[in-house]
C-alpha cells in the first residue's frame, strides 16, 4: 500500500493517474476527496491533512510505502510555512516509523538550505535533514521550479497578461530549470519500480531549459501569443503591497503573496541538468514544448 500526500497538487495528480493506470494500491491523505476527480473511486481516501497530525495514524495502517509531495508556499490561516513544511514532515515521518512503513519518498527542492532567505527553503532544508537520517529507506528528490498547464501560477500569469505591461517582482533575473510536473511524476513513478540506486539518494528534478524569472514569464507570454513589455517592481515595494492584500483579504483569499514573491528571487540550478531523470529514463521536455505555441 502506497500513502499519497499531495495527491491533488500538480505532480501529485499525474502520479496518481500512474499509480492507478499501475494497479498499485493508493491511499491519499487529502482534506476533499471531490478534488481527486474521476480518481477517487479508485484509490483508498484518508481524510486529513498536514495540519493534523491526529490524522496520520489512519493513513499509515498498513501502509509500505510513503510518497509525500504536500507542500504549502504560503501561511495557512492554522499553520505555518514552517509547520506545514517542517514539522508536519517530521511527524509524518515518525508516525511512518511507528507504524512500520518501510520506504519513504520526500519531495524537496533545488536550493533548500537552512540559511536561504525565504522561510518554504529554510522549512524544506530541515524536513529534508530530517528524512535523511531516518531509518526508513528513503529518497530525496530535489526539483527546480515545477509547472503544468493551467496551474495556479501559470493562471495568475495570464491574467497579469491582460494588463498592458506585466508586473515583475525584482529584477527578473534569478534563474531555474523549470520541470513539466508530469516529467516529475515519471521520474517517482521509475523510483517507486525500482530504477533508482536505493536508500539515501537524492535525486534533482530539472527541465532541459536555464531560465531567468523575465525568461519564463516571456515564454508563457509566447504560448498565450500575447507580446507584453515586463515591469519591474522593486522588492520592497512588492513586499509592501502584498502585505496589504493578505491584510485586507485574508491569506487564503490573495492572488499572490510576499513569501511566494519572494520564491521567484532565489535561483533554482542545478549543475547536472536533466542527468538524473535521464538516468531513470525520463527525458524532461522543454517549458516551449509543454506550453506549445499562442
Amino acid at each position: 500500500m502506497i500513502l499519497l500526500t499531495g495527491a491533488t497538487g500538480s505532480v501529485g495528480s499525474a502520479l496518481l493517474r500512474r499509480l492507478v493506470a499501475d494497479r498499485q494500491q493508493v491511499r491519499c491523505l487529502v482534506r476533499d476527496p471531490r478534488r481527486l476527480g474521476s480518481e477517487r473511486v479508485r484509490v483508498q481516501i484518508a481524510l486529513g491533512d498536514l495540519s493534523n497530525p491526529a490524522s496520520f495514524r489512519h493513513a499509515l495502517r498498513g501502509v509500505d510505502t510513503v510518497v509525500h509531495l504536500a507542500a504549502a508556499i504560503r501561511d495557512q490561516d492554522d499553520a505555518s510555512i514552517e509547520e506545514l513544511n517542517g514539522v508536519a514532515t517530521l511527524r509524518l515521518l515518525r508516525a511512518a516509523e511507528r507504524a512500520g512503513a518501510k520506504r519513504f519518498l520526500f519531495f524537496s527542492a533545488i536550493g533548500a538550505t537552512p540559511y536561504s532567505q525565504s522561510r518554504f527553503f529554510r522549512a524544506k532544508a530541515l524536513a529534508e535533514q530530517a528524512v535523511r537520517n531516518s531509518p526508513l529507506d528513503a529518497v530525496i528528490f530535489a526539483p527546480s521550479i515545477i509547472y503544468t498547464p493551467g496551474d495556479h501560477w501559470l493562471r495568475l500569469l495570464d491574467r497579469l497578461s491582460w494588463l498592458p505591461a506585466v508586473p515583475v517582482s525584482g529584477n527578473g533575473d534569478a534563474l531555474y530549470q523549470p520541470i513539466w510536473a508530469d516529467d516529475a511524476a515519471a521520474v517517482t513513478m521509475a523510483v517507486l519500480q525500482g530504477r533508482g540506486n536505493g536508500n539515501r539518494e537524492r535525486i534533482e528534478l530539472a527541465g532541459p531549459e536555464t531560465l531567468s524569472h523575465d525568461q519564463i514569464i516571456k515564454t508563457v507570454l509566447h504560448s498565450l501569443g500575447r507580446r507584453r513589455r515586463l515591469l519591474h517592481v522593486p522588492l520592497p515595494i512588492v513586499r509592501a503591497g502584498l502585505r496589504t492584500v493578505e491584510a485586507t483579504v485574508g491569506r487564503a483569499s490573495a492572488f499572490a503573496t510576499w513569501e511566494e514573491a519572494e520564491l521567484m528571487e532565489v535561483p533554482m540550478t542545478t549543475s547536472s541538468g536533466t542527468a538524473d531523470a535521464e538516468r531513470l529514463g525520463v527525458t524532461p521536455k522543454p517549458m516551449r514544448a509543454v506550453l506549445g505555441p499562442g
